[in-house]
């Protein structure tokens, strides 16, 4: 993947003025640094050896200057360091931002495919690594630049022949650390991806922690996270040891140098074409000459970590949503509820099998129409369709006479209420996780919801009421407590058009009753669709429609579909059989 230097830059522009005071600073930090040296030099070879006399007097002088430029250096040193930092912050929560808005408008058929450790690692891992490119990478290199060029300028003016000699080494030290910058990119790209396997194997161990313990299988997933954790440690010191071979191989180079401009140096003394105080000079220059390509040769793991980071980054943020909003999409205003599906086809990307083949439907405004049939058939696929968390092979489903795929996705499916089977309730109060399904709906709508769907009493007996947390997941309320409380997100919301996928599955037979009472009054006037397993629960349905992998196989009224004697009746009966 070819990286992309000018979006790279781009999350510099809303702090381009603070970043180029930092760059300022890293400037005169440098400058100052090459200026002691200088200092030196003139002390030893002019000062020293001229009229000691008056030599104390001028060393004085020296060091005040000396003292001027240290309080110069360390105040740009602050100033790089602390709000270089910052910027880096800055830069890392923007992306982390854009990064987590990007990700809620992905369509289902990414997170189908993807795991959630592995995007937590890009969410968190990677963006912290890349701050610290962020922050380091140009001030870093601005400070090196003006060393590297400072000092090849005064070298050459002391001794022009020793300089080259020096720089003759300098290409041979630039290709070294090109091939092994590869040879780390890969090696740390991997290392990422092995982090991310461990993050999906912890959240997905303590996801369930309960199944695990009630089968007693802790010895199980400790065994798999270790497999995990062992992946990331062999990957980490095969990294380890292509850096070790790397950097002492870079240290012996420079080693090579040091010694080198020692003997030629010291022939150029007895040659007389060079004094002790220049020799002195230049192995202090030699050190501002090389440490930049040392420094650098030492950052490339960072600077590794963040690229590699920023291209995975880039990697989400390039992905397109597979559902989006047509240009000049239609904003919905009074919704109806009439559903029309059209020679509906639909297959899951990978899945060479569709799930629905050529299906005609039509429901009425405000109709109750149950879905029943066999697991697998496409109940819950077939209800997907209607808000577009997927869009139809081949066909089209129809709202209100309008294609769904030309409505505005907002208001498409802010019409439309969903109760799923699996409940999901958000770490907070029993108020936030109602509230979710009206954000602005005051305390008391909230309080009508939830009485609404006979969760008042309930919520109630908790400790702190409306205001108690229910943890993680909900993981504090029963699963008829849960249902109830998705319920009532629903009743606060109060579309026209109603999805209830197994609503009633989590309930006991009280509960469910008390529920069953409060959806009817909800499906008054709307146009309501439930898929159900539990059949007992559909029986006043105006009508119920039964799917199987062929398609629709009947349909009418509870009492209609008995009398026919088909696979609604057959349904019916073994299930009666079973509760008997």
């Amino acid at each position: 993947m070819r990286f992309p230097i000018n979006k790279f830059f781009s999350y510099y522009k809303p702090y381009l003025t603070l970043f180029l005071f930092i760059l300022t600073c890293a400037f005169i930090v440098s400058s100052v640094t090459l200026v002691f040296p200088l200092l030196v030099r003139y002390i030893t070879k002019d000062v020293l050896e001229g009229d000691l006399s008056a030599a104390l007097k001028e060393v004085y002088r020296i060091g005040g200057l000396m003292l001027v430029l240290a309080a110069i250096q360390n105040i740009g040193n602050y100033v790089v360091d602390y709000k270089g930092h910052e910027i880096g912050a800055r830069m890392e929560s923007d992306m982390r931002s854009e990064l987590f808005a990007h990700m809620q408008k992905l369509s289902f058929s990414f997170y189908d495919k993807e795991k959630t450790g592995q995007l937590m690692s890009r969410i968190t891992n990677d963006l912290l690594l890349l701050s610290e490119l962020y922050h380091h990478g140009p001030e870093d290199y601005m400070k090196y630049l003006v060393r590297f060029i400072g000092a090849f300028i005064i070298l050459y003016h002391i001794n022009a022949p020793l300089t080259i000699a020096v720089f003759c080494f300098l290409p041979v030290l630039a290709v070294f650390a090109m091939y092994f910058n590869k040879l780390l990119n890969r090696a740390l790209r991997r290392n990422k991806e092995r982090i991310g396997d461990v993050n999906v194997q912890v959240e997905d161990s303590l996801s369930g922690i309960r199944v695990v313990q009630s089968f007693a299988n802790e010895k199980i997933e400790i065994g798999k996270f270790n497999r995990e954790n062992g992946r990331f440690l062999d990957s980490r010191k095969k990294t380890y040891k292509a850096e070790a071979l790397f950097y002492n191989s870079f240290e012996s180079i420079i080693q090579l140098i040091t010694i080198t401009v020692i003997i030629l140096g010291s022939a150029h003394i007895v040659n007389q074409t060079l004094d002790l105080a220049d020799l002195l000079t230049f192995l202090l220059y030699i050190g501002f000459m090389i440490e930049p390509i040392q420094r650098l040769a030492h950052m490339s793991m960072q600077l590794q970590e963040g690229i590699t980071g920023f291209q995975r980054f880039i990697e989400i943020m390039n992905l397109k949503p597979a559902i989006e909003n047509k240009p000049n999409a239609l904003t919905l205003v009074e919704v109806q509820g009439e559903i029309e599906f059209k020679q509906v086809s639909f297959r899951y990307e990978d899945d060479l099998v569709h799930v629905l083949a050529n299906l005609s439907l039509h429901i009425r405004t405000g109709e109750y129409v149950a879905l029943v049939g066999p697991s697998g058939a496409g109940k819950t696929t077939l209800c997907s369709l209607i808000p577009r968390f997927y869009d139809v092979t081949a066909g089209e489903v129809m709202l209100d006479g309008v294609d769904v795929r030309d409505i505005e996705l907002h208001s498409l499916r802010n019409s439309i209420g969903i109760v799923q089977q699996e409940v999901y309730l958000f770490a907070g109060t029993v108020m936030d996780n109602i509230r979710y399904g009206n954000p602005k709906a005051t305390d008391e709508e909230i309080i009508a919801a939830a009485k609404h769907a006979n969760a008042h009493h309930f919520i109630m007996s908790l400790s702190n009421g409306y205001y108690s947390e229910i943890g993680q997941r909900g993981v504090k309320l029963s699963g008829g407590q849960k249902q109830r409380l998705s319920i009532a997100r629903v009743f606060l919301k109060n579309p026209p058009v109603l999805i209830l996928d197994e609503a009633t599955s989590a309930l006991d037979n009280e509960s469910e009753s008390m529920v069953k009472e409060s959806l009817e009054s909800l499906a008054k006037g709307r146009t309501t669709i439930v898929i159900a397993h539990r059949l007992s629960t559909i029986r006043n349905a105006g009508r119920i429609i039964v799917l199987t992998e062929d398609g629709i196989a009947e349909q009418g009224t509870h009492e209609t579909l008995l009398a026919r004697d088909g696979v609604y009746a057959r349904l019916y009966s073994r299930q009666f059989e079973l509760q008997r």
